[in-house]
């Protein structure tokens, strides 16, 4: 089959707009990960309670992301009465962003645990000892030495989390390969339709990498 260079200029705003689409849901969900797993991370060290969030993230990680997607999804309603608000429609987007950033949340939070585990014991004793509030001890002394340990860890999540973006075709989330497989399959045109897709993973996914590692040699190094 022979390239076709004019197909391939006309699908691109198609494809770039599914792209955009793409990172719009690796950045939302990467955040909702980042700020849920450090919770979450918390939280488990606390006797019953952690317990229990401990139950519940096992799960998350056991089960697979696209089944957790479209179950989510159909169990919904369409939308949800909000007080002064009235209905708020539930979108594909904001269900498939939302099971994204927790379904990785318990992949960040056991990398946090770790990081939190590998704080030196005399750092708590220290902290103790000064008597400082629960909030100083964790913002102050725990978490800028946990989180800078973990940046590696942390970084390929969210390479990984841009990989699995795909997966929310299965509730028609507009992607860049549900737009990708629209087009091929209108056109007859797969292979310059996917290839393209796989370029423009590459031009995200490689300057991510770079940018990852750098923070690490930045950071985890001092």
């Amino acid at each position: 089959m022979i390239w076709d260079f004019e197909f391939t200029f006309d699908v691109m705003p198609s494809l770039l707009g599914g792209l955009w689409v793409t990172v719009q849901l690796t950045l939302i969900g990467y955040t909702i990960a980042l700020v849920l797993g450090l919770l979450i991370a918390i939280v488990r060290r606390a006797p019953v309670i952690g317990a229990i969030v401990h139950f519940v993230m096992e799960f998350i990680r056991t089960t697979p992301l696209i089944i957790q997607v479209v179950f989510v999804f159909f169990l919904l309603p369409a939308s949800l009465n909000v007080p002064l608000l009235g209905p708020v429609p539930i979108t594909a987007f904001t269900v498939g962003v939302t099971v994204l950033g927790i379904h990785y949340a318990a992949y960040t939070a056991e990398v946090y645990r770790s990081g939190i585990e590998g704080v030196a014991q005399g750092q708590w004793e220290a902290a103790r000892a000064l008597s400082l509030p629960t909030g100083r001890t964790w913002g102050a002394v725990v978490l800028p030495q946990a989180i800078r340990k973990v940046i590696p860890a942390l970084g390929n999540y969210l390479i990984a989390m841009f990989k699995d973006t795909p997966l929310l075709f299965a509730i028609g989330v507009a992607e860049l390969l549900t737009r990708a497989q629209r087009v091929g399959s209108e056109s007859f045109r797969m292979t310059e339709a996917m290839t393209m897709v796989g370029f423009l993973f590459l031009v995200v996914s490689i300057p991510s990498a770079i940018l990852i590692r750098r923070l690490e040699k930045r950071y985890v190094a001092v």
